[in-house]
């Protein structure tokens, strides 16, 4: 039985109310190259573009490639907040967006948005009331160069209990059950979620609890299923392990549950525990009581590693706002009694859905990249077989592609540092540390290295043995050169022969000589062995007469 006290602080953090949540959610995904006719090199966004009304999907004019008046002060502040390599990836160059490929067209990102979609029902655990929440903007992201795709989905809604803001942190954006209980229970997922179009009709539901379907589907393809609601929402992409037509295909490459941002304005965040904190940073689920949901020791630095605190004071625009950042995700808590926390244009509330985003979507867009170009090296060894030309070539020209690739994504996306603003940058240390994108990026830059030394080792291999070869038919050839064109005499003073006894010669002379050269490149390793032991002084010679008579032996491979 709880104390008074706890029972008192289990009432009051059932009484604490989240004045307004925003939940972000981004999922990194690979797209599968598709199956292009010859000729055919348009980036995944053409081919979406292309289905037209049979995709949900459209390509987003953003405030800085669209009309003037759309452009507002919180999107210069946005701007102003990286640094210039920064802006140009994220940006463009101030050129027309219009064209296919990064450079004179503008930036190498490409951004669609579906509006069909305006809200969402959930019951996060069984027995729970429905919570209803909208929808702001449901969107993905393409790269150019990159085989990456990011789905953005960000939900609001207002005056939740902590308790259930803590369930939807935890339990929103898992794409398929880690599990389920003894009851059949999806674990760690929400109970259900539809999503709900503008008039309010189900578009789809969430079918986490039939066990049978995902149990069957990785029995079958040794891969994870998708839930159908999360792959409602992706559609025309569709997994690369379905049995569904289409030719833009998803694979998954990180952990199923999807990175997360979140935005809570309460009436005072300093009544909030410890306890709270860590759950809300380490997002885990709720609890009926404020012990921490971890032992003591594991949590002792929580704070100097998931907190920064450097506007938790009481004083500044906006007093007693605490970030959280465990790379998994980032969440920003404050005091809604603060006009500018709130503020949508220029307060902590724009910079969350403007700057905190964009550094919060580079550090994912980094990691799922490298663990792509990882993902496509395993791809790669597994088709090699070295007894097969066509795989070796194949090999090589993936792994070229993968080295030149690699080398653009450095240039063009690879930041160690993106904006001089303090917070900023904190912020986006935390995330790549936690992430340990640096020796991601290490370690897949050591492989793609080596694959590229071996694949030049392999190519000086061959121009040496090439060269051999040319060596050994030159030096036999030397000596029916020498022999023949001794003195400048002709063997045969055929000179003034009839014409066709002249081209009869000349074509018997070719075909012989062609038939010795051909011979002698056959054996030119067995020749050139031959060589080496001739030269070589130390030997008898009958050691060297042995390896003359060892070019003609059947079953013996020279030396290369």
């Amino acid at each position: 039985m709880l104390s008074p006290a706890a029972t008192a602080d289990t009432t009051a953090r059932h009484d604490t109310l989240v004045r307004h949540l925003r939940q972000v959610l981004l999922w990194p995904l690979r797209l599968m190259p598709p199956e292009r006719a010859e000729g055919d090199p348009r980036p995944p966004w053409q081919l979406l573009r292309d289905l037209g009304e049979a995709s949900p999907w459209r390509e987003v004019v953003d405030e800085y490639t669209g009309e003037s008046d759309r452009f507002h002060e919180r999107h210069y502040n946005e701007f102003v907040s990286f640094l210039p390599m920064v802006q140009r990836f994220l940006y463009g160059d101030g050129r027309s967006r219009r064209g296919e490929q990064e450079g004179s067209s503008g930036s190498p990102m490409r951004v669609f948005r579906r509006q069909d979609i305006s809200g969402l029902r959930v019951v996060p655990r069984p027995g729970d009331a429905a919570i209803t929440l909208g929808v702001v903007h449901l969107d993905l992201y393409f790269f150019y160069d990159v085989d990456v795709v990011l789905l953005n989905i960000e939900v609001a809604a207002d005056d939740l209990p902590l308790a259930q803001v803590q369930e939807l942190l935890y339990r929103f954006g898992r794409a398929y059950p880690a599990g389920w209980d003894a009851q059949g229970r999806a674990l760690h997922c929400l109970e259900s979620l539809e999503w709900l179009g503008t008039d309010g009709q189900v578009l789809a539901r969430s079918d986490t609890q039939q066990r049978e379907a995902f149990l069957a589907h990785v029995c079958e393809h040794r891969a994870p299923r998708v839930a159908t609601h999360w792959a409602y929402v992706l559609e025309p992409l569709v997994s690369h392990h379905s049995d569904e037509e289409g030719r833009l295909r998803y694979r998954q490459i990180e952990y199923y549950r999807m990175p997360m941002m979140a935005y809570l304005s309460l009436d005072d965040p300093r009544a909030l525990k410890r306890s709270d904190f860590v759950r809300l940073g380490l997002v885990t689920a709720a609890a009926e009581d404020t012990q921490l949901p971890y032992g003591d020791q594991h949590l002792a630095d929580f704070e100097q590693r998931y907190c920064y605190d450097r506007f938790w004071s009481g004083a500044g625009a906006a007093p007693n706002t605490r970030y959280l950042c465990n790379g998994h995700a980032l969440v920003v808590v404050g005091d809604a009694r603060s006009e500018f926390f709130g503020c949508r244009d220029r307060g902590v509330l724009a910079q969350f859905r403007h700057q905190h985003f964009l550094l919060f979507l580079i550090a994912h867009f980094q990691k799922a990249a490298l663990l792509m170009f990882s993902d496509r090296l395993v791809e790669a060894l597994k088709g090699l077989d070295i007894s097969r030309p066509a795989s070796v070539k194949r090999f090589k020209r993936t792994i070229r592609d993968s080295f030149e690739v690699f080398l653009r994504f450095t240039h063009r996306y690879w930041f160690h540092e993106i904006s001089d603003q303090a917070h900023v940058r904190a912020l986006f240390q935390m995330c790549v540390t936690h992430l340990h994108v640096d020796g991601l990026y290490a370690e897949v830059k050591e492989r793609i290295a080596d694959m590229n030394s071996y694949l030049d080792a392999d190519s000086l291999r061959r121009q040496a043995n090439t060269v051999v070869r040319l060596t050994v038919v030159t030096i036999f050839g030397l000596i029916g050169t020498v022999t023949t064109g001794f003195l400048g005499m002709n063997l045969l003073a055929e000179a003034d022969a009839p014409l066709w006894q002249r081209l009869m010669i000349f074509g018997l002379v070719f075909v012989v000589t062609t038939a010795l050269t051909i011979y002698t490149m056959a054996k030119s390793k067995r020749l050139s062995d031959f060589l080496d032991a001739l030269s070589d002084e130390r030997l008898s010679a009958w050691s060297k007469f042995k390896a003359l008579v060892a070019v003609w032996l059947p079953g013996r491979d020279g030396g290369t």
